[in-house]
């Protein structure tokens, strides 16, 4: 590997200041760095550590994750914290392995963690499940770095022997343990955070998120395509900087295309935070919390920095990961490489026929319970509604923006669940999905059964993917890996998605991210409301409403 040296203002971390020096690179790490002036030189570009997605799936880029570092690297990114639980759902270790073999073919920073909660719950069907033996056994393994979100945080606070043992083994490896806790707080929260675990990404008001700092929890403030909470969480930075991270959580392609941690950077700064706090979250605490190899500008660290040409947009003009320049200018070094596809899809197409809702089996007191989605938001409200029944059946009230929600069990060949969703906004067609969290079953919602039978159809002849259907023309978004991922170039699945979002917004939708909202409808473990493949679930009783 080349000895080279990159000249620049460069960031002193310990002394939070800049100033105008030269990097000297050799072998892929940081071999000194010299000093030529205390002051900033402004004909030359700023160097920062490189940027850390301290939490993210990468199956929801939809994207494999050597495409996911081709994107990401443009914007800085060198590193992501990745919670593969997606695929784990779907195909168990053996989909976590294609995570860790896929990543090895880019120069890129993939640090994984162990799915704790595969399945997510015992109210879905998922198509595989990882015991204690199996978080052994991936905990122990170099590649893997922590325990990935115990959001069976009811499990937690009650003691339940399976997941305190996987907790427990992270511990006895010396492994970080992530949390998913949405709204706990109180006592509950004090049991929670009592069992070690150690980081929460689902925080939604400030309050919460101060209540969790308190009790020695680092707060990641979260800005995905659908769940964004740096508005509300972003002025504890201020006062927290050793306790605050990054994360995208869930990010499509679009808007991986568009900018990454950078952006939570630049807004930071406009909000005015002081820079090296933002480095701090950016780049420096993840490093520390999750012992990461990542490089952060000392002397004897593997050389991953970012050259910028301001401390205000934060647009980078290279990216270097191990001492080799990985985006230079708006574009990507790093190669589409492919890859084969794994997954685990086995149901029979659906007729419209088996769609239709009788009333008495649907209706709580006379009323009908309603999903309310929330445009930025994962949690959901509640809403006990009048139906429009006709010859007792009930059916969509487009008029009032009650549409059908269906969830088809993609593992085997069952009666779907269905239940009625708010705010999607289709005046007519449908969209469907197999990527629903965290079981990932076929989800669609729509405005007449025929339209959302052929939307389900077409994912299920694709074995996974989203579609679009409407009264003028179809399209679909084969994801063939684990019904999650495309194995194609990244910036053509882009470019498909953009496509195929837009299509489903003509129908209606004023939802910035209709698809993405739609695949966390079946998240049970994030209130109120949900569908899974076994019925209508309250995540505040977690219990079924209907079946």
């Amino acid at each position: 590997m080349n000895s080279f040296k990159v000249k620049g203002n460069i960031a002193d971390i310990p002394e939070k200041k800049f100033f105008a020096g030269i990097i000297h690179v050799d072998n892929g790490r940081i071999s000194s760095i010299e000093k030529s002036s205390d002051s900033v030189d402004q004909s030359l570009p700023y160097i920062l550590p490189g940027f850390i997605d301290s939490h993210v799936h990468i199956e929801s880029s939809m994207l494999v994750p050597s495409e996911f570092a081709r994107l990401a690297v443009v914007h800085g990114t060198v590193a992501t914290v990745s919670d593969p639980h997606e695929i784990a759902n779907v195909c168990g270790i053996t989909g976590v392995e294609y995570m860790i073999r896929n990543a090895e073919k880019v120069n890129f920073k993939f640090y994984f963690g162990a799915p704790s909660c595969v399945p997510a719950t015992t109210f879905e069907t998922a198509g595989d499940a990882i015991d204690a033996d199996g978080i052994r056994d991936l905990l122990q393994r170099k590649e893997i770095r922590y325990l990935s979100e115990m959001m069976n945080f009811p499990g937690v606070i009650h003691d339940d022997p399976l997941v305190m043992k996987k907790i427990h083994i992270a511990h006895e490896l010396s492994k970080p343990v992530d949390g998913h806790s949405p709204g706990l707080r109180g006592d509950a929260l004090k049991k929670y955070v009592s069992a070690g675990i150690s980081t929460d990404h689902e925080c939604f008001t400030k309050e919460e998120a101060l209540e969790k700092l308190k009790l020695g929890m680092k707060v990641i403030i979260r800005e995905g395509s659908a769940a964004k909470n740096f508005e509300a969480l972003i002025d504890l930075l201020h006062d927290y900087p050793d306790m605050i991270m990054f994360c995208s959580d869930d990010k499509h392609p679009d808007s991986l295309v568009k900018g990454h941690i950078n952006d939570l950077c630049r807004r930071s700064v406009e909000k005015g935070i002081d820079i090296f706090k933002v480095i701090q979250a950016a780049c420096i605490n993840p490093v520390h919390h999750y012992s990461l190899d990542t490089g952060i500008l000392r002397v004897g660290d593997s050389a991953d920095f970012i050259e910028v040409n301001d401390l205000k947009n934060f647009k980078p003009d290279k990216t270097y990961i191990n001492g080799i320049c990985v985006a230079e200018n708006g574009k990507s070094k790093i190669t589409s490489s492919g890859s084969k596809a794994i997954n685990r899809f086995d149901c029979e197409k659906i007729s419209a026929k088996t769609l239709p809702c009788v009333a008495d089996k649907f209706l709580v007191e006379n009323k009908l319970p309603v999903i309310e989605a929330l445009d930025g938001q994962l949690i959901t409200n509640k809403l006990l509604l009048d139906p429009v029944i006709v010859n007792g059946l009930i059916l969509p009230d487009i008029s009032n923006d009650i549409l059908k929600l269906v969830v088809v069990n993609r593992y085997f060949t069952t009666p779907p669940a269905i239940s009625f969703i708010r705010n999607f906004g289709f005046k007519q067609g449908a969209i469907a999905s197999s990527v629903a969290h965290d079981s990932h079953n076929i989800i669609a919602v729509g405005a007449d059964d025929e339209s959302i039978a052929r939307a389900i159809n077409l994912v299920i002849d694709s074995k996974g993917g989203i579609s679009c259907r409407s009264s003028l023309s179809e399209k679909i978004l084969a994801l063939p890996v684990a019904g999650l991922m495309s194995n194609e170039d990244g910036y053509m699945v882009a470019n498909a998605y953009t496509e195929i979002d837009a299509m489903a917004k003509s129908l209606g939708s004023s939802l910035s991210a209709p698809f993405m909202t739609l695949s966390f409808m079946a998240l049970l473990v994030i209130p109120s409301l949900k569908l899974s493949d076994k019925g209508l679930f309250d995540g505040e009783t977690f219990a079924f409403i209907t079946k």
